[in-house]
């Protein structure tokens, strides 16, 4: 028997939504909504919420720009899945009891899912995955790598994803929203929705602010490559103000923001292989400047059999505008 073919979801609606029609805003949740500043012109500083209590201040985001890399991950999908890290199990856990608040959340569309890292930790937590990815290669990854994990394979896009109209309690994009066309996509998203559900647009950056031996790595990198446009480098500096974004053509309402830190213990072998399924480097950096970068990571680690890596999970919620 052969590795399982993508298959189309079928929808299975829940009663409407008695916030049918509004923009709905909901409060109680125990956790604190971004502050939006009283102007539209005005500088804001945010504050965020740490799932275990704490009320973390992000200050000023950039404004975020829409020139990117183009992200084909074809030859980078074994590496993808074999050395890529997860997400925070609190941040995770922490989004379900909010999403699910007021209703029970079932049907869950994972857009741009690669090789299944978030889906899995979905479909884990008892919730109905349809996983969406548009690259084959990642999507064949995926499908093996999440063998007897229920997850929905399904190939397709953000900005075009095939799927139903309303099906959907909850649609996660995780470290995948930058490449995604915009208002495209969030017009597709909504589309897909059920009324009153939502969206999260997750990351998971190296928390490198105050580790020595990742702040020496990213000055290499920045080194080699002065002019690097960073998807996520792990530095709060490059967080993309993505609150304004998620809301910015109407169709999602009342952003949150939920993040934590977490770890990962990788061999020296593993974190090289993470390295090397950094898309965006890459690209930019043309093969001859990425291999130097590569060489000067090796030689940085040459002394650890095991590297501690911290991550920070950060995850931004909107809800569906009607």
């Amino acid at each position: 028997m052969g590795p399982p073919r993508d298959r189309r979801p079928r929808c299975h609606h829940a009663a409407r939504s008695p916030d049918r029609g509004r923009c709905p805003r909901r409060r109680g949740s125990g956790a604190r909504r971004l502050d939006r500043g009283r102007s539209a012109g005005r500088s804001r500083a945010l504050r965020t919420v740490d799932p275990g209590g704490e009320v973390v201040p992000v200050g000023l985001h950039q404004e975020m720009t829409m020139a990117r890399p183009s992200g084909d991950f074809t030859t980078l999908a074994r590496a993808y899945a074999q050395s890529r890290p997860g997400y925070s199990e609190r941040v995770l856990e922490a989004l379900i009891r909010f999403v699910s608040a007021e209703r029970p959340v079932r049907a869950v569309a994972d857009i741009g899912a690669g090789t299944g890292i978030f889906s899995r930790m979905l479909a884990r937590h008892g919730l109905d995955v349809t996983a969406v990815e548009p690259n084959d290669a990642m999507r064949r990854e995926g499908i093996a790598t999440s063998a007897g994990v229920p997850i929905h394979w399904h190939s397709g896009r953000a900005e075009r994803t095939g799927l139903p109209d309303r099906c959907f309690d909850w649609v996660t994009v995780a470290s995948a929203f930058h490449w995604v066309e915009l208002p495209a996509g969030l017009i597709e998203i909504h589309r897909i929705l059920r009324p009153g559900g939502y969206l999260t647009v997750l990351w998971n950056p190296r928390d490198i602010d105050g580790h020595p031996l990742h702040e020496r790595i990213e000055a290499v990198i920045e080194e080699i490559v002065p002019d690097l446009r960073r998807v996520s480098s792990g530095s709060r500096r490059h967080a993309a103000d993505w609150e304004s974004v998620l809301v910015s053509t109407g169709h999602f309402s009342d952003p949150i923001l939920f993040e934590a830190p977490h770890e990962e213990r990788m061999s020296r072998e593993r974190y090289m292989t993470a390295w090397r399924s950094v898309c965006d480097i890459q690209e930019q950096a043309g093969p001859e400047r990425f291999e130097e970068i590569l060489r000067r990571i090796a030689e940085i680690v040459e002394a650890h059999e095991e590297i501690v890596v911290p991550y920070r999970t950060r995850a931004w919620t909107v809800r569906r505008c009607s």
